[in-house]
């Protein structure tokens, strides 16, 4: 449909319907504003003319803000207005789609609530919390700028070795379903009677547009490799990978993501029968569908020194499913894609009707239009008490109890002690404790100035007469005068890593030999507590395990390291469950319980234990009958 000039602009009016906008706008677009639309570039900055990208855009990705180094929200929020009003100035002033990784808080700006990773709320399984934590997170957006987050991810990982094990809630498709409670709370709730499948957000400027991802498979691709391939037949692809989609459709999300991963030698970026045909089709998702970053370049594979065939990658993506781009290239992109539509017609116009429909919906749905440069919340809502508070709810909901003595009761620790020793490269450490995709991809290293570490939770925990003596690698004269110590606690475990952390890195879910022995020595002069900061579960050598008196797994917690001790020194007691088996060791992994060298698992999947020694069915309350257990195409 073409609106004659002159119409009466519809798009603009409020009180019209989001279809009807849509359609009003479309008609008035030419085929370069349409191509436009599918483009979300990385972080630039707009031109002298205000334009942004060569045919203007949809989107930003704010990549880690206005600056290389970390920024404050107010900073951002001057980044993110700069490019609305660009955008605002062009022929139909289209407004922007600006999204960020704010994968557990608002985890690329500086002095924000970083919560705990997925790995660690999967094992709360606490849906309200994950509400709440939607809440916190798109408020501290909002008061960026920012209306878009790439999140939640809902890969369900089948292998420890992934090296995006702690983005996942679980093994168990069930569990990560009940945790798809966070987009309601990123998004809001909308209200009675509105269409099902159909993109929503909350008006009144606290809520942002969500993205479930990886579609599909991603965590269980063969050896667990992040661009890996996903080897099973459809029922167990719907079963174990393609349901939590359900879960977050059923919540009006807003975008899916696709994943950098194949199926059955597919790549899921070029997959037209699930990204199309299942995806919109069956399962009935009307919000728009986002390559990764770079995921449509990866379509091409570039030898050396050659440049990326637009033209290919662009006629496997779109004609697949794929609606609006994530990448560094705009020009070059919408270039090619621009000339398979109009010379080559290898790209129907309808198929980019088809897109710039859902990203239109998407902004109508979100407001964006109505309220592009709103009134955000105050930036004092960044990392406020309530914040905070949620998050350190959320680390003492996920501590998962392993081990608690070994002939009667090691915890609760006494508060008073007259002196204690902590140990641990990441006792003090809050880049280690917050891991990866904070500020940068492969973690922040640089003392956050936000936060506190399990060492500062410690200190104020016990009572004023107890002496904290920390000492990351307790020396032989340390150790010697061990009698002086009522009891150790030892933090350590897996420095950050990302996806694409490089192999000469070492991501082995262990821990270091020479920290294995520093364990040892400290647990054989003074009762010990181990307190685990991991991605996933690693592996426990027996010899280490046999000595000490007690281990934690406290995941990732994110920046309130109290939380730990609000549970350690009996507060609280201990909520979490196992969100992933523990295995006995990583020669058996991947886990096969079919196989017959096979050992069992050191803890099982669900795994509970309590100060009172209380084990439950631990998931004798999992809701089988929601709508993760459908099956929608068969």
């Amino acid at each position: 449909m073409v609106i004659m000039e002159g119409a009466p602009m519809l798009y603009r009016n409020p009180n019209e319907s989001i279809e009807a906008r849509v359609e009003d706008l479309i008609g008035r677009m030419t085929l370069e504003e349409k191509i436009g639309q599918m483009m979300m570039m990385g972080r630039v900055k707009p031109k002298e003319d205000g334009s942004i990208g060569p045919l203007i855009v949809g989107g930003a990705n704010a990549g880690r803000g206005p600056y290389e180094e970390a920024a404050p929200v107010e900073k951002w929020a001057e980044m993110a207005d700069k490019w609305q009003e660009a955008a605002l100035r062009s022929r139909l002033g289209i407004p922007l789609l600006l999204g960020v990784d704010a994968i557990h808080g608002h985890n690329r700006a500086y002095r924000t609530t970083i919560f705990p990773h997925n790995v660690g709320l999967g094992a709360t399984r606490d849906e309200d919390l994950m509400r709440r934590i939607g809440e916190a997170t798109a408020k501290e957006l909002r008061a960026s700028g920012l209306n878009y987050t790439f999140a939640p991810c809902v890969a369900v990982a089948k292998d420890l070795r992934w090296k995006r094990c702690y983005e996942s809630y679980s093994e168990e498709t069930e569990v990560v379903g009940k945790m798809t409670s966070i987009i309601t709370g990123l998004q809001g709730s909308p209200p009675e009677g509105y269409p099902k499948n159909y993109p929503f957000v909350a008006r009144g400027g606290n809520n942002v547009v969500a993205c479930a991802k990886h579609f599909v498979g991603d965590g269980g691709t063969e050896g667990g490799k992040t661009d890996g391939d996903t080897k099973m037949d459809e029922e167990m692809l719907e079963r174990d990978h393609v349901a939590p989609y359900l879960d977050c459709i059923s919540k009006n999300v807003c975008t899916t993501m696709a994943s950098f991963s194949s199926y059955n030698g597919e790549k899921m970026h070029a997959h037209k029968y699930l990204l199309t045909d299942v995806l919109k089709g069956k399962l009935k998702f009307k919000g728009l569908v986002i390559s990764d970053w770079r995921g449509v370049d990866k379509l091409h594979k570039l030898k050396e020194g050659e440049e990326v065939d637009y033209h290919a990658c662009a006629d496997l993506a779109i004609n697949a499913g794929i609606d609006m781009v994530l990448g560094p290239n705009p020009e070059k992109f919408q270039r090619a894609l621009l000339s398979l539509v109009n010379e080559t017609k290898v790209v129907p116009e309808s198929r980019i009707d088809d897109a710039v429909r859902r990203i239109l919906r998407v902004k109508f749905a979100a407001g964006i239009f109505d309220l592009p440069i709103s009134e955000r919340p105050s930036p004092d809502v960044v990392y406020c008490e309530l914040h905070r508070e949620i998050a350190r709810e959320a680390v003492r909901k996920s501590l998962v109890l392993l081990k608690n003595g070994k002939n009667k009761p090691f915890l609760p620790l006494s508060k008073d002690a007259e002196k204690i020793l902590v140990a641990g490269n990441h006792a003090n450490n809050l880049g280690y404790q917050c891991g990866a995709w904070t500020i940068f991809e492969t973690g922040d290293y640089a003392d956050r100035k936000n936060g506190i570490t399990i060492l500062e939770a410690i200190k104020e925990a016990v009572g004023p007469a107890t002496e904290v003596e920390f000492e990351m690698y307790p020396s032989s004269n340390t150790l010697s005068a061990a009698e002086k110590f009522k009891y150790a606690i030892i933090a350590v475990g897996e420095r950050p890593y990302a996806e694409y952390t490089p192999t000469y890195l070492k991501t082995e879910p262990l821990l270091q030999p020479n920290v294995v022995d520093m364990i040892c020595s400290v647990a054989d002069k003074v009762p010990t507590l181990l307190i685990l900061i991991s991605g996933r579960p690693i592996e426990l050598e027996k010899k280490m395990l046999d000595k000490v008196e007690g281990v934690v797994a406290a995941w990732l917690p994110g920046t309130e390291g109290n939380g730990i001790t609000d549970v350690i020194f009996g507060d609280h007691d201990f909520e979490g469950r196992l969100p992933f088996a523990w295995f006995e060791s990583v020669n058996q992994l991947p886990k096969d319980p079919e196989a017959k060298s096979y050992n069992p698992d050191r803890f099982p999947f669900g795994h509970i234990l309590t100060y009172n020694k209380k084990r439950t069915d631990p998931e004798g309350d999992m809701d089988n009958g929601g709508p993760s257990s459908k099956r929608p195409w068969k």
